[in-house]
């Protein structure tokens, strides 16, 4: 099992970028696919993105490829997610994820689950 902490929300305006970084404990990090999932008012929880173990395969949804970019440093068992341009459709909660497996981007392979963090973009 792996303990997911996200961090680096906040309010922004459109067009301003944010950093989540999720920190994550157990042995199990670097054999992991990890992603990043959100969750706006209303909606259902959807995928944003995902990297491979090694951190050479990426993916993302439609919606934020070309303005996030995912990435992952294995010596700090930590998971970031660079978000520019951002815009008011964006508002949600961010959640970082951890699957069982090398790579994925099916929502049923990740298995450990951070609390969140809110991303509220103003217009």
């Amino acid at each position: 099992q792996v303990q997911l902490v996200e961090s680096g929300g906040g309010l922004v305006q459109a067009g301003d970028s944010l950093r989540l970084s999720c920190a994550a404990s157990g042995r199990t990090f670097n054999n992991a696919a990890m992603g990043w999932f959100r969750q706006a008012p209303g909606q259902e929880r959807e995928f944003v993105a995902t990297i491979g173990w090694s951190g050479r395969s990426t993916g993302y949804a439609d919606s934020v490829r070309g303005r996030f970019t995912i990435s992952r440093d294995n010596a700090k068992n930590t998971v970031y997610l660079q978000m520019n341009n951002l815009k008011p459709e964006d508002t949600a909660v961010y959640y970082c994820a951890a699957a069982r497996v090398l790579y994925s981007n099916r929502m049923a392979d990740f298995v450990s689950w951070g609390q969140g963090t809110q991303v509220t973009v103003s217009s």
